[in-house]
Formats: C-alpha cells, structure tokens, sequence
C-alpha cells in the first residue's frame, strides 16, 4: 500500500474514532475498530484487555526491538465545547473532535507506519506497535499493564502531539496530598490558631520555594498548589486546612527525592505522595534515533506535560503530529496536513535509524 493510500485510510480511521465514545477504562469500542484495521491488513494481533498490540511479521529475537505507542482513550470533553465533540467534521484543512489531536493523529499515524514496515524482510530492527489504553488517567490496565506481556523493548517513540518535533525528554509528576493543622472552635470565640489563616505562610512558601537542580532540557522543577479545601460549616473554625499540590519533576531528581525534599522541608504538618510511579523520561541526544530526526531537520525540546512514557524503563522518544496546546481544550483539532506530514517522516525517520 502506497503512503496516499495509507494516509487515506488512517484519516477514516481517525475519522471513526473520534466518533466511538472512548473515555479512560471505556475503550471497549474503539478498541474494536482498531482491531478491524488489523484484520483488513491481514495482520495478527492481540488484544489485552483494551490495548491491541502486534509485532512486525518477520521478528526476530536476536535483533533489538523498538515499541511504537499512543493511547486511544480521551479525557471528557471540555464544557466550553461549540461544536460536537463526537461529530468527525472536516472544515478549512482541520479534523475536528474530540481526541482527533490528543493522541488520536499520533495513533492512526503510528499504526499505519507499523502497518508500512509490517511485512519487510530483514529489517534493522523489530517492531512492536501497541494502541493502548488509560492514559489519560494514568489507570493500571494501560501501557504499564502491558510491559510483562509484550516482548523485551529497546527503544519506544510515544505518539504525543509535539508537531512531529523530538521531545527528548518529559517531565515526571508526582501530587501531594498535605495538611495544615490548627484548633478547632466556634467561630464566635477568639483563636489565634485557625487551620485556614495557618496556610497563608504555607501557601507564601510553596510559592517562593524553588528546588535547586536544573537541567538543559526541562528546566527547574515546578510546583504549584492545585487545590484547596477545609471547613463544613460557617460557623466552626476547622481543625484541618487540606491542599493538593502538583509537582512537576525534571530528570535531574528522581520522584523519590522530590517526596523526601518537601517531607524535610515543607511547612505542612503532613505531606504525602499519591504515588512516585510516574517518573520524568529521557533519551541521550546521541541516540541513533534522535540522531537521524536531527538529521531529518526536527528540532529538540524538553516537554512539560506527562505521558506514557513515565511507565516506560527504557529510552523513548515523544513524537507526534498535532500541537500539544490543542490537547483537552474546547473544539480540539489536527490539520490532515499534519497527519499526512506525520506518516511521512515516521517512515523516514524508520528507515533512516540502526539501533
């Protein structure tokens, strides 16, 4: 199948995807029409739960294997929607809808460069292609879950819209869950020890605290205090002031050493990590994969927002049509132009690296 052709056809199945509801541990559906991609191509595959997943025909053991990977699932849809987030609408050169940007382009256009590479003799290298699913919640039937099943990687390129630019490296995340205690009263009484006016300096310190390490490619780490809650009633002064903090990791600390820097320092009574799983990622500039995208003439940059690449062990490169800044908004789009340019330079980009 030519690349015209390929790309027609990724478009359609983008097309059909966007219009199958699939939110996060809902995937059932499109999980079907990814299937149905495979089975017109004549190509074997296997589904694990909601992740369909397939190697190329001629795998072989003794030669390193690359993962290609993107997400089916989507976010709800943003309340400031226009149009119908479900309705695949093409106007001026845009595909409207919702996950047509994030990863929906990313998806179509990795399956049909696996699809491209899938019946090659003696290729450099394996490959292994999974659609997967709950990333966008980070659940635990997603990419994650599929690393003891599908064979030993290498390499990965993670589908994420980055304008088919080399994201060579992503920020980790880790959420705080912290606790500013006071003194219980009635409101009516004096207390000079109210949970909510304690967070004031709290707040004051999340704000100025800066951790020192910054690296080239993700600058400094940045936290930032997402939520705020105390109190049920007017005229109870509350015991507990409750805040959520979001802390966004470079690779210069481990999630582990963010935890124990703000468990020594904060001002909190108590701050605890939801979880320390989802780690900042990485690829050497001098990877032979980063290399021949250079070459190509794509530029580097380090990426603030998390992806599927934090469950990964391995190198792995974020690269993707689209534009990240489309991703969750109201009226999400891609260009076709983007889709079509995608297709092309993940082929080229295939044929051009030896790992």
């Amino acid at each position: 199948m030519n690349i015209e052709k390929l790309t027609e056809n990724a478009i359609s199945l983008l097309k059909n995807l966007i219009e199958t509801q699939s939110f996060s541990t809902e995937e059932d559906k499109t999980a079907l029409l990814i299937e149905a991609w495979f089975k017109e191509n004549n190509i074997p595959f296997k589904r694990t739960k909601n992740n369909i997943w397939a190697t190329n025909k001629h795998f072989d053991e003794s030669k390193p294997t690359m993962l290609l990977n993107s997400h089916h699932d989507t976010v709800h849809p943003n309340t400031a929607y226009t149009r119908n987030p479900f309705k695949a609408d093409v106007e001026d050169g845009k595909l409207y809808g919702l996950g047509s940007n994030d990863a929906g382009g990313c998806l179509v256009s990795l399956i049909a460069t696996f699809t491209n590479f899938y019946a090659q003799e003696n290729l450099k290298y394996n490959l292994v292609i999974v659609a997967s699913a709950e990333e966008e919640n980070s659940g635990p039937d997603g990419l994650n879950s599929m690393l003891s099943i599908i064979p030993h990687i290498d390499v990965a390129i993670v589908g994420e819209p980055t304008l088919m630019n080399l994201a060579v490296a992503e920020k980790g995340l880790v959420v705080f869950d912290a606790d500013v205690e006071g003194t219980p009263s009635h409101a009516a009484h004096p207390n000079d020890n109210n949970s909510i006016y304690n967070t004031i300096e709290v707040l004051q310190w999340f704000k100025d605290f800066h951790f020192e390490k910054k690296t080239e490619a993700l600058g400094e780490v940045k936290m930032t205090v997402t939520q705020i809650n105390a109190g049920k009633q007017h005229n109870v002064v509350p015991a507990h002031t409750n805040l959520v903090i979001d802390v966004r990791v470079n690779d210069a600390y481990s999630n582990q050493e963010i935890a124990d820097i703000l468990q020594e320092k904060s001002p909190c009574t108590t701050i605890t990590p939801r979880s320390l799983r989802l780690n900042s990622s990485s690829i050497s500039t001098d990877h032979a994969l980063v290399k021949a995208g250079i070459e190509m003439g794509r530029e580097t940059y380090g990426s603030p927002t998390l992806s599927d690449q934090s469950v990964l062990s391995c190198q792995s490169l974020k690269l993707g049509p689209g534009d990240s800044t489309r991703s969750h908004s109201a009226d999400e789009f891609i260009y076709l132009a983007e889709i079509e340019e995608g297709i092309k330079i993940y082929i080229e980009l295939l044929n051009r690296v030896i790992i």
